[in-house]
C-alpha cells in the first residue's frame, strides 16, 4: 500500500542507489534515516518549531506506565508475579487490561519461560490465560511475516494457521476463566481475521465483545482490519464500520482516520474528503479533552497529525508533534520499511509549510 508520495521516495533512493552503484539495501543500511530523508526532501530544523531532535525519536518500547514498565522489567528478569499482579488490578477497566495483556504478550512470544511458569503456578489464573492466548496469536503473525499471500511460504502459512488455531483454543479456556471479561474476544477478532471466519461467524465474535465493552478500543481497531479489502470486507464496508464506530463516543472518532489509512493507496485524495476532515476535528477535540491522557492518545494524535499534513494544516499539524514529542511507536509510522523516516517525513513536511517560527 503505497502512497505517491512513497513512490516517490522509492524512486529518489533508486537514482541516489545508481548513482553510488550499490543495491537500494546497500544503500540503506549504509545511510542513517536522516540521510536518507535528506536525499528525498529538502530538510528544516524542526527544533526551531519546537519540536524534539530526530536523534530523540523513538520508534518502539515507550512506556509511561510506571506499573506495567515494572511488570515489564520483572517479565524480562524471569519474574511473573508483578505482571499477575498488574492484571489483577485491572477490575473493569477493560481497554488498559488488554492494553497490559498485550504488552505482556508480546513479550511472551519472543520468550515465555516466565508465562510458563505463571500457568504453572496459577493454572485458573485467568490474566496469565489471556496473555497465553494473546501471545499465540501475536507467535502466530510473526511465523507468517509481514508479506503480502503471493511473497509468503507454504511453511509459514502452515505454521501461521497451526498457531492460530492453538491460540483459538487458548482463547476459550480464558474466556471459561473469565467469562465477564471481553479480553479473549478481542484476541479472538485478531484470529477470526487470519483463520478467515465467515462474516456470520465473526458477528457472533463481534457481539460478544461489544456486549461486554461496547467501545472497546483495541477490538474496534481489529475489527476494522477484518472489514478493509486487503482482508475480508470491502471498502465500503471498513468506512461504515468506522463511521457508525466514531458515532458511537468520541473515543472512536480516529476510526475514520485509520480507514483513510488504509484506503489511501487507492486514492490520495481520501484526506480531502468532507468526512474525513470533520473526523479530524472530532479526534482533536477528543484528544485536546477527554482523550487527553487516553491510553490511544498518540496514536489517535499521530493520526490527526498525518490528517492535517494532508489537508495542508501545516500550523495545526505542527502543533500535534510537539505533544507527540520523540514517539513514533504509533503504527501509523510502522507501515513502513523505516518508521522513523516516515515520521521525520511528516513532521519536515508540517514544519515547511507552517508559519516560521521567530528568531530568537
Amino acid at each position: 500500500m503505497l502512497s505517491p508520495r512513497d513512490i516517490r521516495s522509492i524512486f529518489l533512493l533508486m537514482r541516489e542507489a545508481k548513482r553510488r552503484g550499490i543495491s537500494m539495501d546497500e544503500l540503506q543500511n549504509e545511510l542513517s534515516a536522516e540521510e536518507l530523508l535528506a536525499i528525498i526532501s529538502k530538510v528544516p530544523d524542526v527544533t526551531r518549531w519546537g519540536l524534539v531532535p530526530n536523534s530523540a525519536i523513538i520508534t518502539e518500547g515507550f512506556i509511561n506506565d510506571p506499573a506495567l514498565k515494572s511488570a515489564l522489567a520483572a517479565v524480562q528478569k524471569g519474574s511473573w508475579e508483578p505482571a499477575a499482579e498488574l492484571l489483577s488490578g485491572t477490575e473493569t477497566d477493560w481497554d488498559r487490561r488488554y492494553y497490559y495483556v498485550e504488552k505482556l504478550a508480546k513479550l511472551a512470544a519472543d520468550n515465555d519461560s516466565w508465562l510458563k511458569e505463571w500457568r504453572s503456578a496459577k493454572p485458573e489464573d485467568p490474566g496469565a490465560a489471556a496473555v497465553y492466548a494473546d501471545s499465540l496469536a501475536k507467535l502466530a503473525w510473526q511465523i507468517r511475516g509481514g508479506l503480502v499471500a503471493s511473497e509468503t511460504g507454504d511453511e509459514q502459512f502452515a505454521g501461521f494457521f497451526r498457531t492460530l488455531q492453538e491460540a483459538q483454543e487458548a482463547t476459550q479456556k480464558a474466556i471459561e476463566l473469565a467469562p465477564e471479561d471481553p479480553t479473549p474476544w478481542a484476541t479472538l477478532i485478531t484470529i477470526a481475521r487470519g483463520l478467515s471466519t465467515e462474516r456470520t461467524e465473526f458477528e457472533k465474535i463481534w457481539l460478544e465483545l461489544v456486549t461486554r465493552a461496547p467501545h472497546h478500543r483495541a477490538g474496534h481497531d481489529q475489527a476494522l482490519q477484518y472489514w478493509c479489502a486487503k482482508w475480508h470486507g470491502s471498502d465500503e464496508l471498513m468506512f461504515a464500520f468506522a463511521s457508525e464506530a466514531a458515532k458511537k463516543t468520541p473515543a472512536l472518532s480516529a476510526l475514520p482516520l485509520q480507514a483513510a489509512f488504509e484506503y489511501e493507496s487507492t486514492d490520495q485524495k481520501v484526506w480531502q474528503r468532507k468526512e474525513i476532515r470533520h473526523a479530524v476535528d472530532a479526534t482533536l477535540r477528543w484528544v485536546a479533552a477527554e482523550g487527553k491522557d487516553s491510553l490511544f492518545a498518540n496514536n489517535d494524535r499521530s493520526f490527526a497529525a498525518v490528517a492535517l499534513v494532508e489537508n495542508k494544516r501545516f500550523d495545526e499539524a505542527v502543533q500535534q508533534f510537539r505533544i507527540i514529542g520523540p514517539r513514533a511507536d504509533s503504527w501509523v509510522w510502522h507501515y513502513s520499511t523505516s518508521p522513523k523516516m516516515r515520521f521525520m517525513n511528516f513532521r519536515n513536511l508540517a514544519c515547511k509549510g507552517a508559519k516560521k517560527p521567530r528568531e530568537a
